[in-house]
C-alpha cells in the first residue's frame, strides 16, 4: 500500500496534479480551436473532441517549455515532489539548443501525464465513492446520478458495490504511481546537466581552483614573509635587550606594524574563502538576490601592493638591501607591477631564512620596453632554499607568477664551488613581459 498511498506516492501525485492545472489554459485554448473549426457546441460533452483539444494542448506547452526559466522551476518541482537528488539536475535556466529541447520535452511530459491522472481523479474518486455507497442508500440506487444500467440493480450486485469502488479508488493511484515513477525515471535525462553544462561547470571550478590557487600564493608570500621579519626582528631584540633598549623599541614597533599589516592581508583573503564556501551564495560565490547577468569567470582578489610600495617593503624586511633600479619601474601598473613585488617579496623571505646572516641582498630592477627584469642575489649560508627538505613553495609560486604571466623565472647557486654552496650566492631571476597594459601613461 505504501508503494500507492505512501509519502512519495503522495507527493508524485501532487506534483502530477499541478501538471494537470498547467494544462488546463492550453487545454482550453484547444477546446475553442476544436469548437471554433468542427462547429459543434457539444464539443466539452464529446470524448472524440476532449481528446482532439488534448491533442492540440500539448504542442503548445511544448513551445512555453522552450523558455530558459523552464527547467529551474521543473527542476525545483521535481526535486521537492518527486524525490530525485539534486546532483542528477541543472537548476541553472537553459540557455543552449539542446538543454531548451529536453526541457520542452519534460515540460510536455509532465503536463500530459498530469492531465490524464488529473482527469481520472477528478471523474473516478467520485463515482467510486458513489459506488461504494449504493449499498446503504436506496435513494442513490434509484438516483441517475451514477447511470447505472437495470441489470445491475440486483442485491449481490449491490452487495460487492463496496468493493468495486475500492478497485475504482486504486485505479487513479496505480495509474498516478507508474506515472511518477515514469517521470522519476526520465527527470535526469530531461532535466539533467547537457554536456555544455558540464563543460560550464567545469570551467567555473577551474576558475574557482585557479582563484584558490592564487589565494594560497598571496598568503604565502604575505605572511611567509612577514613571520621571517618577525622572527628576525625577534630574533635581533632578544641579544640586545641588556645593551640596546632603543634597538628593542624600533624592533618592537617594526614587529607591531608587520602583523598589523599582514592580518588586515589575511582577514581579507579569508572573507574571500569563507565568501566561496557559504552555501546561501550561488555558484558564482554571489548571493542569489544579487547576482546581475553572467559576466564570466570571477577574478581573484582586488588589487594589493605593487612596485609603488617597494620602498616600504625594502625598509621594513629585516634584511639590508642594495637596490639599483634602470629604468622607471613607477611605470609599471596591473598584474605586472603585483606580481614582480611579490616576487620580490619571496626572495627577500628566502633571503632571511637561507641566506648568511646579515649579508646584504643585492636588488636590481631593470624595466625595458617589452619586458621586466628582476635580478635578486644574497650570499649563501650553506643551506640553499633549492634543497631544503619539504620547502621550495615559495620558489614554485614564483615560477607560477612568471608562467602566468607569460614570462619565465630562475633560481639557483651562482658561483659555488665544486667543494660546496658554501662561498657562492644565490640568485634569483625572473622576467616578466610588458604591453601596453601595464604601463602608465606618459
Amino acid at each position: 500500500m505504501s508503494l500507492l498511498f505512501g509519502r512519495r506516492a503522495r507527493l508524485r501525485w501532487l506534483h502530477l496534479i499541478i501538471g494537470g492545472a498547467l494544462l488546463m489554459p492550453y487545454f482550453l485554448v484547444g477546446m475553442v480551436v476544436v469548437g471554433s473549426s468542427s462547429g459543434d457546441d457539444g464539443v466539452f460533452s464529446s470524448v472524440a473532441g476532449l481528446f482532439t483539444a488534448f491533442a492540440y494542448a500539448l504542442p503548445m506547452a511544448a513551445v512555453t517549455g522552450l523558455f530558459p526559466l523552464v527547467r529551474p522551476l521543473s527542476v525545483a518541482a521535481a526535486r521537492a515532489l518527486c524525490g530525485i537528488p539534486a546532483e542528477q539536475l541543472a537548476e541553472v535556466p537553459a540557455r543552449t539548443r539542446q538543454a531548451r529541447v529536453r526541457a520542452a520535452g519534460w515540460y510536455s511530459l509532465h503536463l500530459a501525464l498530469g492531465g490524464v491522472v488529473s482527469g481520472m481523479t477528478l471523474a473516478l474518486t467520485p463515482f467510486a465513492v458513489g459506488v461504494m455507497g449504493l449499498p446503504f442508500s436506496a435513494a442513490l440506487r434509484d438516483s441517475a446520478l451514477l447511470g447505472l444500467p437495470q441489470a445491475l440493480d440486483r442485491p449481490w450486485i449491490v452487495a460487492l458495490a463496496p468493493l468495486a469502488g475500492l478497485a475504482m479508488l486504486s485505479a487513479p493511484a496505480l495509474c498516478a504511481a507508474a506515472a511518477g515513477e515514469l517521470l522519476a525515471r526520465r527527470a535526469p535525462v530531461l532535466l539533467g546537466p547537457t554536456p555544455d553544462d558540464r563543460l560550464a561547470a567545469a570551467e567555473r571550478r577551474a576558475a574557482d581552483l585557479a582563484l584558490r590557487n592564487r589565494l594560497a600564493r598571496e598568503l604565502h608570500d604575505s605572511v611567509g614573509h612577514a613571520l621571517s621579519a618577525v622572527t628576525l626582528q625577534a630574533g635581533a631584540a632578544r641579544r640586545v635587550l641588556a645593551d640596546d633598549p632603543e634597538f628593542v623599541r624600533e624592533a618592537l614597533a617594526a614587529i607591531e606594524e608587520t602583523t598589523r599589516r599582514t592580518v588586515g592581508e589575511l582577514d581579507s583573503m579569508l572573507g574571500l574563502l569563507r565568501q566561496d564556501d557559504d552555501p546561501a551564495n550561488g555558484p558564482d560565490g554571489v548571493p542569489p538576490g544579487q547576482q546581475g547577468p553572467r559576466q564570466g569567470p570571477r577574478q581573484g582578489p582586488g588589487p594589493g601592493p605593487g612596485l609603488h610600495a617597494l620602498d616600504g617593503l625594502l625598509a621594513r624586511c629585516g634584511v639590508p638591501v642594495a637596490y639599483e633600479a634602470l629604468g622607471e619601474p613607477g611605470t609599471v601598473t596591473g598584474a605586472v607591477s603585483g606580481e614582480a613585488y611579490r616576487i620580490v617579496q619571496e626572495g627577500l623571505s628566502n633571503a632571511l631564512r637561507h641566506g648568511a646572516g646579515g649579508a646584504p641582498v643585492e636588488l636590481r630592477i631593470v624595466v625595458r620596453e617589452e619586458d621586466l627584469e628582476i635580478t635578486m642575489e644574497n650570499p649563501l649560508s650553506g643551506r640553499p632554499p633549492v634543497l631544503r627538505p619539504g620547502g621550495g613553495r615559495g620558489l614554485r609560486g614564483i615560477a607560477e607568477r612568471a608562467v602566468l604571466l607569460g614570462g619565465r623565472a630562475e633560481a639557483g647557486p651562482h658561483g659555488a664551488t665544486e667543494a660546496g654552496p658554501r662561498g657562492g650566492t644565490w640568485r634569483l631571476t625572473a622576467r616578466l613581459p610588458l604591453d601596453a597594459a601595464g604601463r602608465t601613461k606618459r
